[in-house]
């Protein structure tokens, strides 16, 4: 191992760093009048929506309790970027004991049905959100990562078929990391690891007009065989369903169509729901389940990523979507091994680290072009995995591996009180067959930061949303639980609660160390020692889910000059050489041995960690795509 550069690997805040005004190419060049105007939800598509992203007025104050809207502004926010970023034009840190309210006047909302219901979605707000129209209380909605929606047909002003005049204030608060909420790798004190606390509005508010009765949520679930796909759809409201796949020959089954009980329905609701004025709800979800049989289905994999159209129509309500022919399995194969197989096929994972930061907006994507080139550029690296990395991304982010061909890892956003690194992070790095095989249970919960127990049936929630919401995306093959142990408790109980509501994918149930012996794959993180694969007591899948960290600081696409990483090169010629040799030398030859897939850290730098393939403004590619087409071919056939 590799001590010294252990004990220079370990991270310190330096929260009074100013960091560089790097910006990438696309915020170089953003339209404020146009912010990420793509319609944001590719795979639940309506003919026409309202987006509300743009200038709004914003307010920071410190009295947290008031429920009074501000009377003045503190001026003007770019949304959907946060106070936090560059960006936004506001560049101010929302505290803990602050309140950040947000004013928007919105634009004339016609109607074009009758009794249509007006939906208001916000696709993450960071972290606890309360919505006002024109000053009366709708809802509110905890937890800074996942979408909401609120129908605020009941409290918009209508003349003629009409509402004007409609304002609408959003209330946020953010613990970030003073508290045991989820926030990823959010800090107060920036620095290491750890970047940035951001706040507010992150991804795009809009608003879509519907029919009295419509779509709610749709759920899709190829079959294991890859020869039939199952489709379940709830609506608000009893109605005729129908559901076609255009452009194919496909078989619906004579069950097909028949109301269900959508018990899934009670984990994840996108919608807030009217209410009379006893407060209960005038109307219960709706759910509908067709199953079609695909003959000689065009089969999803990375190489050729074949997305089949879908049509759904719901009383008046009509929505366009996808769906991809995939499986992803844990296997034998002809070595005996526990591997990952793709359409039941050994497939070797090529993975990389992807933090979803960005030096100008942060959380946010300067545009949709940006959450491209991150894809297309790994895929140029010859990577078939992007592991999100305790972040739910954008819902454009997960469109565009489906449709390029990138299979992803989603991690579960960590959470928990303040760290205690030694114990959770250096200690099982420098000896993990030691200090890396602590017990997460009750006599251990303050040791991994999870002694709230409000705080532990908050992240057991969020998981359980989290799948949830993205369950029926193509490109997801394993949900990751738990990373290094930060907010650790009860792995072995999430993993069979993870495996209720999702049986079709792997579970990686505690990606570093801490295994507690179940989920899918025995799962490792090694920056300082030779690279081997270890055998598995459980004969599990083995992957190195977090491995290189080479890093290369370049002058004016740097943060900092300060400089964080597992192995410092001061060349990109000696980084190259680096890189491939892992690669070539390593990675390689631990495939025949049963290394099912490996992650290398990471696509970008961030801030002062520099390990990045790419710079933190994406302006420059640090390593040579080019490998010898035999070492391309033996990757993926793994």
């Amino acid at each position: 191992m590799d001590l010294i550069d252990a004990i220079k690997a370990i991270d310190k805040p330096h929260e009074d760093d100013v960091l560089n005004r790097l910006y990438t190419t696309w915020g170089e060049n953003l339209d404020k009048d146009n912010v990420l105007p793509e319609y944001p939800r590719p795979r639940f598509v309506r003919d026409d929506f309202l987006n509300l992203n743009g200038i709004w007025e914003y307010k920071i104050v410190s009295d947290i309790s008031a429920n009074v809207l501000p009377a003045d502004t503190d001026g003007e926010i770019l949304v959907p970027f946060s106070p936090e970023s560059f960006l936004s034009g506001v560049e101010k840190r929302l505290l803990p004991d602050q309140v950040l309210w947000y004013k928007k006047v919105l634009p004339p909302l016609k109607r074009k049905y009758q009794n249509s219901r007006f939906l208001l979605h916000f696709g993450a707000v960071d972290q606890f959100a309360e919505v006002y129209i024109n000053s009366r209380f709708v809802g509110s909605h905890g937890g800074g990562y996942l979408p909401f929606t609120m129908d605020i047909t009941d409290y918009l002003k209508f003349s003629d078929g009409c509402a004007l005049e409609t304002l609408l204030n959003v209330k946020v608060r953010d613990t970030s990391d003073s508290s045991y909420h989820s926030r990823g790798k959010q800090t107060l004190r920036r620095g290491g690891m750890y970047y940035t606390a951001q706040s507010g509005i992150w991804q795009t508010v809009w608003i879509e007009e519907v029919p009295e009765t419509y779509v709610r949520e749709l759920i899709v679930t190829p079959s294991q065989d890859l020869k039939s796909v199952t489709i379940e759809v709830s609506t608000n409201k009893p109605c005729d369903v129908n559901i076609t796949i255009p452009g194919h020959d496909v078989k619906i089954s004579d069950k097909s169509g028949e109301r269900i009980n959508f018990e899934r329905e009670e984990l994840y609701s996108s919608d807030t729901y009217p209410s009379n004025e006893a407060g209960v709800k005038e109307f219960a979800p709706e759910g509908y389940k067709f199953s079609f049989e695909i003959d000689n289905a065009h089969l999803w994999t990375p190489e050729d990523p074949y997305l089949y159209p879908l049509h759904i129509e719901a009383g008046d309500d009509k929505i366009e979507s996808y769906f991809a022919m995939r499986s992803f399995t844990i296997e034998k194969d002809d070595n005996d091994n526990m591997r990952f197989f793709l359409n039941h096929k050994p497939y070797f994972l090529m993975g990389v680290l992807d933090q979803g930061y960005w030096p100008d907006g942060l959380y946010t994507a300067p545009s949709d072009e940006a959450l491209i080139f991150d894809i297309t550029e790994m895929k140029r690296l010859h990577f078939n995995m992007m592991r999100k990395h305790v972040k739910i991304e954008a819902a454009r982010w997960y469109y565009h591996c489906d449709r390029l061909g990138m299979i992803v890892w989603q991690d579960m956003v960590s959470g928990g009180s303040s760290y205690a690194k030694p114990m959770v992070s250096y200690l099982p790095t420098l000896f993990p067959k030691v200090f890396g095989r602590m017990s997460d249970g009750p006599a251990y919960y303050k040791t991994f930061s999870r002694h709230s127990a409000e705080g532990r049936r908050e992240w057991l929630n969020e998981m359980q949303n989290t799948i949830r919401y993205l369950y029926s995306v193509p490109s997801i093959a394993t949900w990751v639980l738990f990373n290094e142990g930060w907010g650790q408790f009860n792995a072995a109980g999430a993993t069979v609660m993870a495996k209720e509501l999702d049986k079709t994918r792997p579970i990686d149930q505690a990606s570093g160390w801490f295994d507690e012996g179940s989920g899918d794959f025995r799962s490792v993180h090694n920056y300082f020692r030779p690279l081997s694969v270890e055998k598995d007591p459980k004969n599990r899948a083995f992957v190195i889910s977090e491995y290189g960290g080479f890093t290369c600081h370049i002058d004016g696409h740097s943060s900092v000059d300060r400089v964080f990483g597992y192995k410092k090169y001061d060349t990109l010629e000696a980084l190259g050489v680096a890189y491939y040799n892992v690669i070539n030398a390593n990675i390689i030859p631990l495939i025949s041995k049963g290394l099912s897939g490996a992650v290398y850290t990471q696509v970008s730098d961030v801030e002062e960690e520099v390990n990045g393939l790419m710079t933190y403004d994406r302006k420059m590619t640090k390593v040579n795509p080019d490998l010898d087409p035999n070492v391309y071919n033996r990757l993926h056939r793994g």
